[in-house]
């Protein structure tokens, strides 16, 4: 019997339940110093002095150093399409572009005496216009490069179609806010670094791929990737903003090879929540039409996509959302176009789901606002337009090919384990009864796209020991996914060894020589199908090596999992075990082990629906999630455990997006939710427990039939639980809300509203 599809506790979880995990800034370093950097406090301006004479004569400073003593080549950015003038420094030296720009760098012998120091350096502003407002940055007014002559930094222009919704009966348009979020990992940013005597550079990094940061190092600081050595411990999470590269954890080798000693930085919980790259922030103008019998017949999305101060990945999102831009319905016509601007706030990079989130949260906004304009339910509306079962493999009109998916039958049991019909009749009783607390139903039916971005790509690597163990090598680097679970079953599956004689290692570019890491939900399916058939090519090596020790033709021998014992068909009695075969290896000069670098043919493309059940008190506008109903459906499941644990985390975060977190800025560009206290921070009080239902749909892309899951409950739930709140209300005349629904933002739309009602009659939510 098969290991996988069983739910097996995760080996990685004793030791962090015990000993406890590994971090960077657990590692032992012996002599490093201490970096501590100093952050623009205004968001726009010039700088006219710095002065470090008096953080120089501090307690424990070796150094201090600003943008004059760095002689490394600015960071232009590194993808092609993006706007060349737009070059971010290594220490901010003329201009200031945000609150929390590193301007200069302090070097002391304790940690603690860093924050001291680099209170003592003063920095003389010259302040310029700060530039919040996605609309005047496109208007270029106030240009934060005026050597690039415009703040868009990178434009996906496809055209305007003013016959888009030609012969539509009913065209409704709104625009859409999906808000800045701040990533909030519990492990912040942390880095180490230390030159050996023979010239190489060893790099301790929180990262969610070694070998990123490996070649980052290497570009930037002009070495031979041999020689730079990168290890990723234990990780306390990432969710895509620990993808990228920052100026700080890249400079750490240059400051180690100047001071003669290691350095290690780690940044404190305020300085992530201004310099850890945001996720989100669209400004989204959504346009649908179709008949009033609820077909759907043209879409439009336009989008404004905050770059924050210094474009990178945050600034190509759109390219994901583009691709996403239809979700699971067979709209004929759909049309998109988006402008990335830079602004003078904290850069933006990804953040779990990079961009297809927004797409989703696009699409079903603009089905509420269709179904509602019509009078009809807004499950009937999407159900009418959903892509066919049989309509598989699906090309979208944006040309994004869909695997597979059957999107009416995960509508379908979401609805019946809901309960949906009763929640209407109840709903429809609060209305009557004119109760306080009223009950508001949200729908979200999704799909996206996992391991894209180009050909999905891993190395996998395994080798059986001696003692019949196996060690597993993989590109894949995990915070919290369970990899070291998932590929031990896939080996355990196909050698027929215990669980426990799997050695799973990753993050450590000496030992694993190539991979590309974990994100996008990539990692089963490219790192998986890797190590799965790296274990196929040593089950074939091992039958060649059983052959000759049993004296038999290679095609008479066989390999029996369930004993682990290679015999002779129809002889088993007389067999040879892995660690007979591994010494066998041993005494002919060869071992048993093989490499793969997995190349797939495109990417997966995971689908679901999910019910959120809320209860909003229309006298304060507080929302209190009741019920989140979620069916994910990522092809064949490996560990049901490990995919729960997954989605559960995605629906905490996609609740959280909906109802509380939202990074802020002010007029002047000045964060107003720079810490924990002021930035809104879900926990287990505001989540009910949710309802998973399983549905597995396995892909033809790859062996295992495995999509992601990684992100899938962030992206269905978030739209889910903003169409709940706006359905509670769409009674009293609340046609619309951004997110995030706090309760003053809710009560002030119930105030805001004419009470009329607003929806047609029959229309879900109508009185």
């Amino acid at each position: 019997m098969s290991i996988l599809g069983n739910r097996v506790l995760r080996k990685e979880d004793p030791k962090f339940l015990t000993v406890g995990g590994t971090y960077v800034d657990d590692v032992r370093l012996d002599g490093a110093a201490h970096a501590t950097f100093v952050r623009s406090t205004v968001a726009h301006g010039r700088i006219a002095a710095v002065d470090v004479s008096e953080a120089k004569a501090a307690p424990g400073v070796i150094d201090v150093l600003t943008a004059a003593d760095v002689d490394l080549a600015p960071l232009e950015p590194e993808m092609g399409m993006l706007n060349q003038a737009m070059i971010r420094p290594w220490l901010a030296g003329d201009t200031v572009r945000f609150v929390g720009d590193p301007v200069a760098v302090v070097l002391t012998e304790e940690r603690y005496q860093g924050p001291d120091a680099a209170e003592l350096v003063t920095i003389d502003y010259e302040p310029l216009p700060a530039l919040i407002d996605l609309e005047q940055a496109v208007a270029g007014d106030v240009l934060l490069f005026p050597e690039a002559g415009t703040n868009i930094a990178f434009e996906l222009a496809f055209g305007r179609d003013e016959s888009l919704f030609d012969g539509c009966e009913v065209v409704v348009r709104r625009r859409i806010v999906n808000q800045r979020v701040a990533p909030c990992p519990l492990e912040v940013r942390s880095a180490a670094v230390a030159w050996s005597d023979d010239g190489r550079l060893t790099c301790w990094a929180s990262s969610q791929g070694a070998h990123m940061v490996q070649g980052a190092i290497a570009r930037r600081l002009g070495l031979d990737p041999a020689t730079v050595r990168v290890i990723t411990p234990d990780v306390g999470g990432g969710f895509g903003a620990k993808i990228g590269n920052a100026p700080e954890e890249l400079i750490l080798g240059w400051l180690a090879k100047r001071l003669g000693r290691p350095i290690r930085w780690t940044e404190t919980r305020s300085e992530s929540m201004v310099g850890l790259s945001h996720g989100r922030a669209q400004l989204q103008d959504v346009e649908i039409g179709g008949r009033r019998d609820g077909t759907v017949e043209a879409y439009r999305l336009t989008v404004i996509q905050d770059s924050g101060a210094y474009p990178a990945f945050g600034a190509v999102l759109p390219f994901m959302t583009r691709t996403m831009a239809s979700g699971v319905y067979a709209v004929p016509r759909v049309e998109f176009n988006s402008r990335s601007v830079v602004t003078s706030t904290t850069p933006v990079g990804a953040y779990r789901g990079a961009g297809r989130p927004e797409a989703t949260a696009a699409i079903e906004r603009a089905m509420d606002l269709f179904a509602r304009e019509i009078g009809m339910d807004p499950a009937d509306v999407r159900r009418k337009n959903l892509i066919a079962k049989d309509a598989f493999p699906h090309t979208t009109p944006v040309g994004t090919t869909y695997d597979i998916g059957d999107y009416e039958r995960a509508l379908d049991l979401v609805l019946d384990a809901a309960g949906y019909t009763d929640l209407r009749a109840d709903q429809q009783r609060r209305r009557a009864a004119g109760d306080t607390k009223q009950l508001g139903l949200g729908l979200s039916v999704y799909v996206e796209i996992t391991a894209g971005g180009g050909p999905p790509s891993e190395f996998g690597a395994v080798e059986v020991g001696l003692d019949g163990k196996v060690v597993v090598r993989t590109g894949t680097s995990p915070h919290g996914q369970g990899h070291v679970t998932a590929f031990s079953m896939i080996v355990a599956d196909k050698l027929g060894i215990d669980l426990d004689d799997v050695d799973v290692i990753y993050g450590d570019t000496d030992v694993v020589p190539r991979g590309v890491g974990t994100m996008g939900s990539r990692s089963l399916q490219t790192g998986g199908v890797a190590v799965a058939r790296a274990a196929d090519e040593v089950v074939v090596q091992a039958r060649q090596v059983a052959a000759d020790l049993l004296e038999a033709s290679l095609d008479d021998v066989v390999f029996d999992p369930a004993e682990r014992r290679f015999h002779v068909a129809g002889t088993p009695a007389v067999a040879r075990e892995w660690s007979e075969v591994a010494a066998a290896a041993q005494e002919r000069g060869t071992s048993l082990g093989a490499e793969v670098d997995y190349v797939g043919s495109s990417p997966t493309f995971p689908f679901g629906a999910h019910i959120a059940v809320v209860e909003v008190d229309t006298e304060t506008g507080m929302v209190a999630v009741q019920r989140v109903v979620a069916v994910d459906d990522a092809g064949r499941i490996l560990n049901p455990l490990l995919a729960e644990g997954q989605v559960h985390g995605g629906l905490a975060q996609g609740v959280a997006q909906a109802l509380l977190e939202e990074v802020r800025y002010d007029e002047d560009g000045n964060p107003v939710t720079s810490n924990l206290a002021d930035y809104a921070f879900i926990s287990a009080a505001e989540l009910p427990s949710f309802e998973t239902v399983h549905m597995e749909t396995p892909t033809p892309i790859n062996e295992l039939g495995a999509k992601g899951i990684g992100e899938s409950g962030t992206i269905g739930s978030t739209p889910a639980v903003q169409n709940a709140v706006i359905d509670a209300l769409a009674h009293l005349g609340v046609e619309h809300i951004d997110m995030p629904a706090s309760p003053e933002r809710v009560w002030r739309a119930i105030q805001a509203a004419d009470g009329s009602g607003g929806a047609r009659p029959g229309a879900g939510g109508s009185p």
